[in-house]
């Protein structure tokens, strides 16, 4: 398959076409334990200042998402967060460092105060304070100060900056003003959507497929989900079916169940126990079932590079054709990744999005087959779609 110098071969796994959007469950509003946290970007003015609630069982790979969010960055450059001389990061086996494994800690291990830096070349400072129990559901609650624009220089660059752009009469204004785009001021309500989106909400589609099956539900001889729960779930979605009109009689009926009775078991949200397939205890935590999914590929995969450069062009360029969608995912993903030795080419591409087409469909992120459009769930999982503005009309 193809790979990425020079990290040699991938691994394939069963069920890893997978990719994330996500819906509460219709039946009632789940509430989550969460932690306030106030936000203050250092040396910047005007002020710069966040009050977010997050899950209070956060990791830190979750919180950097967070606060990414809510601050505004884009997550286009290295972070590490630090209590005194104690820092948390990702550690680079080439550098001899004493930063600890973020992967390995939560919220909890930072106390209730510490420090987020980001983008040590511009050097942004933010101290984060734990200011007290949050809300029923995370999201951003107050806040002041529009985001500085990536790679402007730090906050003496940023200083320099907003004098250019507010001097008609500044030599580079003309210049910087095309450079930095529209300035937009904070917007809270925008804020508080994109940092839910962040935390994530569990797929309509999963929520019906794990409702169905609680209790337990027998297989088929064969292993397959038997015909009640298919027609159950072709009523829920029917265009999941070959014919819609015509009741599916088996789970190959509806390619995208399929597949999602096979990813919720291999992230171990749905467990066979002689030959009766019931939820894990998992399934009943939200923030735990956003979790599995977005662990169900690893990030350094192909498969997980084309999902996240196809929903970027499907949620800012809308529906296209699948020829064409591999030749625009082919443009943005760069000369890195080969197949077998070989520069990938637009059917390298098209290759792979036909193997992730059931999975995505599975999981509300896409919809359509020879043409792709964004499914409804396709904003909240992968972070960097969480923090996309909507698609003008």
């Amino acid at each position: 398959g193809p790979t990425k110098r020079p990290s040699g071969p991938l691994k394939a796994k069963r069920g890893l076409s997978t990719a994330c959007g996500l819906v509460h469950r219709s039946s009632k509003v789940l509430t989550m334990k969460t932690l306030r946290l106030r936000v203050m970007l250092l040396d910047v003015q005007p002020e710069l200042w966040r009050v977010v609630d997050v899950p209070a069982a956060s990791t830190l790979p979750e919180l950097h998402e967070l606060l990414q969010s809510a601050v505004g960055w884009t997550d286009s450059h290295l972070h590490e967060f630090a209590v005194g001389q104690q820092r948390w990061g990702v550690p680079d086996p080439d550098w001899e460092d004493d930063v600890l494994d973020e992967q390995v800690g939560r919220l909890r291990d930072l106390g209730p105060a510490f420090s987020y830096r980001y983008d040590f070349g511009d050097g942004w400072e933010h101290t984060v304070e734990v200011v007290g129990r949050g809300g029923e559901q995370p999201g951003c609650v107050d806040g002041n100060g529009a985001c500085p624009p990536e790679d402007c220089g730090g906050p003496h660059g940023y200083e320099e900056l907003l004098a250019a752009l507010a001097d008609p009469g500044h030599e580079e204004h003309d210049e910087l003003t095309a450079w930095a785009g529209p300035r937009l001021d904070f917007d809270l309500a925008e804020t508080d959507a994109v940092v839910r989106r962040t935390v994530g909400i569990v797929p309509g589609s999963v929520r019906v497929l794990l409702d169905l099956l609680q209790g337990g539900v027998k297989l088929t001889p064969a292993g397959n989900l038997p015909r009640s729960v298919v027609q159950l779930m072709q009523q829920s979605r029917p265009a999941w079916a070959w014919d819609p009109g015509t009741p599916a009689q088996r789970e190959v009926d509806l390619i995208p169940l399929w597949a999602l009775h096979e990813l919720l078991r291999d992230v171990g949200l749905a467990r066979l126990v002689k030959g009766v397939l019931r939820p894990t205890k998992a399934a009943d935590d939200d923030l735990e079932v956003v979790r599995r999914l977005r662990t169900a590929f690893p990030e350094s995969s192909f498969g997980y590079s084309v999902c996240q450069v196809a929903m970027y062009l499907l949620l800012t360029r809308g529906a296209l054709a699948q020829p064409e969608l591999a030749v625009e995912v082919l443009a943005l993903l760069g000369r890195g990744w080969q197949a077998e030795g070989r520069p990938l080419t637009p059917q390298d591409v098209s290759h792979q999005l036909s193997s992730l087409w059931a999975s995505l469909r599975g999981l509300d992120l896409i919809e359509g087959e020879g043409v792709w459009q964004a499914g409804p769930a396709a904003r909240t999982l992968l972070a960097h779609t969480a923090r996309l503005p909507e698609r003008a009309p």
